[in-house]
């Protein structure tokens, strides 16, 4: 995979601050994907100095929507002006929680598209995806999601 870690990962999703759960894109292909997000004090997945569980599940699905969202756009408009897309996650089919990071932590999520149904304008998919810190799995979950192109 080709490292893209001063690709803006907001070319490829939707969200913005504060429910961006992204910080920078590591590497991404049309299968794989690796991004880094480091918590902190006021995100809004934060209590009690730790990242919740539901933050993990969003890290994971933003960090797994951006191989899809990337689809949409031609090679040389890869660093556009932003997305004109819509996802949402349509199924956790399976997550097991380890641990949740805490503040200052640094996370590196890790995707692999394991299915995909496109329509001409909109996609479902299936992807892995495994969240750690250093070497230390905290989560690992497949999901469903569905990103739709908006006119």
């Amino acid at each position: 995979m080709k490292d893209l870690s001063s690709l803006d990962i907001s070319n490829f999703l939707p969200h913005r601050a504060p429910f961006l759960m992204v910080d920078k894109l590591l590497s991404l292909d049309d299968e794989n994907v690796s991004t880094s997000f480091e918590i902190k004090k006021d995100c809004i997945f934060v209590e009690n100095n730790l990242f919740s569980e539901i933050g993990l599940l969003e890290c994971a699905a933003q960090t797994c929507s951006s191989i899809v969202g990337r689809s949409f756009f031609e090679e040389d408009d890869i660093e556009g002006t932003g997305t004109k897309l819509i996802g949402f996650i349509s199924t956790i089919k399976k997550a097991i929680i380890i641990s949740c990071p805490k503040v200052g932590d640094t996370i590196i999520t890790k995707s692999k598209l394991l299915s995909r149904f496109d329509h001409k304008e909109y996609s479902i998919c299936t992807l892995k995806c495994n969240i750690y810190k250093d070497k230390n799995e905290l989560i690992s979950c497949e999901i469903n999601l569905f990103i739709q192109e908006l006119n």
